[in-house]
């Protein structure tokens, strides 16, 4: 089995919902999870999860003498925009692994084995979006035109030393792998003729962010509105026992990225201004749990 590691510099506080994150990475055993952060030390069963402790200051002088700029963000949510790098600055830490990758921490993992087999990790870099890198999670093949990918970026000494979040992960980073995005997928593979970075790549939708603009798997706009984590199982209540990858609950924890339509209308995310989410013992977590537009509930 080919191994993973997803790297993840987090600094400030450690969200309300971090130990169910934890417990949906306890059941990946085989995919180990890298965390360098300033929060307060977390009592973890996950022998897959590890962290180390840095500064945030220190972690943007790593990031700047690694790849000699000046990073100088205003906040850490510029990290994102340096995600590309990551296999760059982390290369010792990640030696070992046949991939690395980058995630995000608002998110429910289920068995992501099922969906990242050793036949998908055959390809350079794997994405859960059809058209473009994944920001909240995606995989690359631990190699030398592999971790410095970041390099094909144009510009991208300037944009990481830009101090404000230019959603870099994203946009810019699947231009390097996929320049014609919205071009039928013969057409895409006939690129990587002339692109040896625009070949060997896997765009496979997850379907995993509710209230995005993607339309869901049959084509309708409605998105399911409670989802069930049970044993590593991830369901909801709209596709009966289909597995998912994951769940990504962005746009019910903040407004910043909901559609422009919700936006025009003002709407605020489900849970904010919500005094808690979590209305369930901790301790029960490993008995498995349900989340909705309230926040996560016992089974």
């Amino acid at each position: 089995m080919k191994s993973i590691a997803v790297i993840i510099p987090y600094f400030g506080i450690w969200p309300e919902w971090f130990e169910f994150f934890l417990e949906s990475c306890r059941c990946n055993p085989s995919v180990d999870w890298l965390f360098f952060t300033d929060c307060d030390e977390i009592k973890s069963s996950c022998p897959n999860v590890r962290f180390e402790r840095i500064s945030f200051n220190d972690y943007c002088r790593r990031a700047s003498i690694c790849l000699k700029i000046n990073f100088s963000p205003r906040s850490p949510y510029k990290l994102c925009d340096i995600k590309p790098a990551y296999g760059f600055i982390h290369e010792k830490d990640i030696k070992d692994y046949d991939y690395f990758g980058y995630g995000d921490i608002d998110v429910i993992y289920g068995n992501i084995r099922n969906f990242i087999n050793d036949d998908v990790l055959s390809h350079n870099m794997i994405s859960t979006h059809y058209n473009r890198v994944s920001g909240h999670f995606a995989l690359l093949k631990n190699t030398d035109d592999m971790r410095y990918a970041f390099g094909r970026i144009k510009n991208w000494q300037a944009l990481f030393e830009n101090p404000n979040h230019l959603s870099i992960d994203e946009s810019k980073f699947t231009k390097v792998f996929l320049r014609h995005r919205k071009h039928p997928m013969l057409l895409r593979k006939a690129y990587g003729i002339f692109n040896r970075f625009q070949r060997n790549n896997y765009w496979q939708e997850q379907f995993s962010t509710i209230l995005s603009p993607q339309p869901w798997h049959d084509g309708n706009l409605e998105h399911p509105q409670e989802w069930y984590w049970h044993n590593g199982r991830l369901t909801n209540n709209y596709d009966g026992d289909r597995e998912f990858m994951y769940l990504h609950f962005m746009n019910w924890k903040s407004s910043a990225w909901l559609p422009k339509e919700m936006r025009k209308r003002q709407e605020r995310a489900a849970w904010e201004g919500l005094g808690s989410i979590v209305h369930m013992d901790k301790k029960e977590i490993s008995h498995g749990f349900r989340i909705n537009r309230t926040g996560f509930h016992p089974l």
